[in-house]
């Protein structure tokens, strides 16, 4: 699938699909708040499970205020005994290429639970014109989010698989997937900054202001093929990934478990998404930009001491 770089035209006032608000729309709402909260649910209780183990400061920058959250950890024995399996740090088994099989496991249900917490949400004003534009179809706009949903689970599996880079191989993250060298952190930043002011940001983020839906056949009855609502959340999801993909990288300059900086970016994808502009998108650039700028005089002040 080849994803146009074509700037699709802002539509007028009168001919958005989101004029009007169908019937269903309330289930469409509950289906992101349940997928959404599933994903913020599991990294909490990632998080909370690491509370007594070991020193929160180690997952990234304002973690650290979770060393007084103790009593937060006090959860049954069972959900505890199940948690510390997949959540805990481990060291290395040599197992799969330097990685247990709980560290395979751990790392894809983190970042499949970041992709459902902070991406999810983003995709309701998307998700609304289709439901407007496919007259109300409570099922389409649901299979458009589950081909959605698909993209970012595989950009999950990509994000696992760079995790296990970093950590394994180039040992610049921790066993907590946080940064332990400020070369890749500033890298990170760089590169995210970079990217905002590309041609691709570009062009995706206009997709995702405004998403052109080509539905296919519709049946006698006019309603949008469960298939080619399918093939519409993925291409959206595309879009989106085109958008999106280098601020979530972030993450791993700030550390993969930071709650705060998972708010703060997704917060940031959020409004980036829904509110059409030309200074936002720059601006979160320059001040990646500035972050990197400034962890590499921090490096060039220490090699000069």
């Amino acid at each position: 699938m080849t994803l146009s770089l074509s700037t699709p035209p802002a539509p007028s006032a009168a001919a958005r699909p989101d004029a009007v608000r169908p019937r269903g729309w309330g289930l469409v709402v509950a289906a992101v708040v349940l997928l959404s909260g599933l994903g913020w649910l599991v990294m909490a209780l990632m998080v909370v499970e690491m509370i007594p183990a070991i020193d929160m400061g180690a997952l990234g920058p304002g973690m650290g205020l979770f060393n007084s959250f103790g009593p937060l950890a006090a959860l049954p024995a069972d959900v505890r005994a199940t948690l510390q399996v997949l959540c805990l740090p481990t060291a290395a088994t040599g197992g799969l290429s330097g990685w247990s099989l709980a560290q395979w496991g751990g790392a894809l249900a983190m970042w499949a639970a970041m992709a459902l917490a902070m991406m999810v949400p983003t995709a309701i004003p998307m998700l609304k014109r289709f439901h407007a534009a496919s007259e109300g179809s409570v099922m389409a706009t649901l299979a458009v989010l589950l081909g959605y949903v698909s993209v970012w689970l595989a950009y999950a599996v990509a994000a696992t698989l760079a995790q296990w880079l970093f950590n394994a191989k180039l040992a610049v993250l921790s066993d907590v997937a946080a940064s332990v060298s400020l070369a890749f952190s500033a890298s990170v930043l760089l590169a995210a900054g970079i990217y905002q002011f590309t041609p691709v940001k570009r062009a995706c983020l206009l997709r995702c202001w405004y998403p052109r839906f080509v539905f296919g056949t519709a049946g006698a009855d006019r309603r949008v093929p469960l298939s080619a609502a399918l093939v519409e959340g993925v291409r959206q999801g595309v879009s989106c990934l085109g958008c999106c993909s280098a601020v979530m990288g972030v993450m791993f300059a700030v550390g993969v478990m930071n709650l705060f900086w998972m708010v703060l970016l997704g917060a940031l994808m959020a409004v980036e998404k829904s509110l059409p502009s030309r200074v936002l998108p720059p601006l979160a650039g320059a001040l990646f930009l500035l972050a990197g700028a400034a962890l590499v005089l921090v490096i060039r002040l220490g090699a000069a001491a």
